[in-house]
């Protein structure tokens, strides 16, 4: 429960006090911006990418044309407040296994994530995938909503280095600019759920992350960026703290922030969090530092973990920053 539903529920007020509080995104950094939000949000939706082709995700995708669940589980974990059998279950992966999905191996549950069968499961007995992760929420008794950025799984396909590159693994591993970016199928479409929780906001957080497989994967479905464009909600930007090799590499923060105008087809602005702490940054990569923010309301604090073996965010302290922008 958020601190603005604790105290709502103190006061017998009927509605929740607190903002609708929308975040985009995949991945371990939608995860952590998940867990800041609901410090202080009265409601909480994640739109989650469905663009990975890897690992456990891609394989039951590639099986049986499910949505890639494994960000969508992630996104469901980050937004359960209280560990229990389902979290447990939801969380839990079968040792070893094989990516490769022509292998013996990919065809049994060897390295699959058992949260990820049971959403493809629920989509069978629920008859869609969108209903499946409502159900997921509501056996991992969620206090927010999980909606995929579409009902369809997402393809990517970039332009590095004058070759096309398919798939979100490829084009995550493949260094060099990306000079074109583009999201399929071309029948793909956002998730009217996903536009109407948009429309709806008061608050809306693009997380950190890969910048190109996980954010700019939501936010470029077509019909994603005109929804963001037309909504009044405050719009905040939580910029990555250090680049990711190949995908990333030896891109500056204004680089980032002008990614996402240009490849996710973003028009309006907002306000950039950038971390301003002292960092550790791993060998071969380097910084996110913004100086000038393209348009863009510049706000430094400090948000990195200080007790993280590799950077990432601190969900206490982005909380704390987000709900003052709000």
């Amino acid at each position: 429960m958020t601190a603005a539903l604790e105290l709502t529920a103190l006061l017998g007020e009927d509605e929740p006090l607190g903002p609708r509080v929308v975040a985009l995104g995949g991945g371990h950094g939608l995860s952590t911006a998940l867990r800041a939000i609901r410090s202080y949000a009265s409601t909480v939706t994640a739109i989650v990418s469905v663009a990975d082709d890897g690992g456990s995700s891609g394989r039951l995708t590639a099986g049986t044309g499910v949505p890639p669940p494994g960000d969508i589980r992630r996104a469901l974990l980050a937004l359960t407040p209280d560990r229990s059998v389902w979290s447990d279950l939801f969380s839990y992966r079968f040792p070893h296994g094989s990516d490769d999905p022509g292998s013996v191996e990919s065809t049994d549950v060897l390295g699959h994530s058992l949260g990820n069968l049971i959403l493809a499961a629920l989509t069978e007995l629920e008859g869609g995938f969108e209903e499946a992760v409502a159900m997921a929420g509501r056996l991992l008794g969620a206090v927010g909503r999980a909606i995929p950025a579409a009902a369809e799984p997402l393809v990517l396909e970039a332009v590095i280095g004058g070759r096309m590159v398919s798939g979100q693994v490829a084009v995550s591993r493949t260094r060099g600019g990306i000079e074109r970016f583009t999201v399929g199928p071309s029948s793909v479409r956002a998730s009217p759920a996903a536009v109407e929780a948009i429309a709806a906001a008061d608050q809306i957080v693009i997380a950190p992350g890969s910048l190109f497989t996980s954010v700019i994967a939501a936010i470029a479905v077509p019909g994603m960026a005109a929804a963001l464009d037309r909504s009044e909600a405050q719009l905040s930007m939580i910029l990555n703290l250090i680049t990711q090799d190949a995908e990333t590499l030896g891109m500056s923060g204004e680089d980032h922030v002008a990614a996402i105008h240009r490849h996710g087809g973003l028009r309006r602005r907002g306000t950039v969090i950038v971390d301003h702490s002292p960092l550790a940054v791993p060998t071969g990569l380097t910084r996110v530092d913004l100086s000038g923010g393209r348009g863009w309301t510049i706000r430094p604090a400090r948000v990195a973990s200080v007790t993280a073996s590799w950077p990432e965010h601190d969900p206490d302290l982005l909380g704390a920053v987000l709900a003052g922008l709000v």
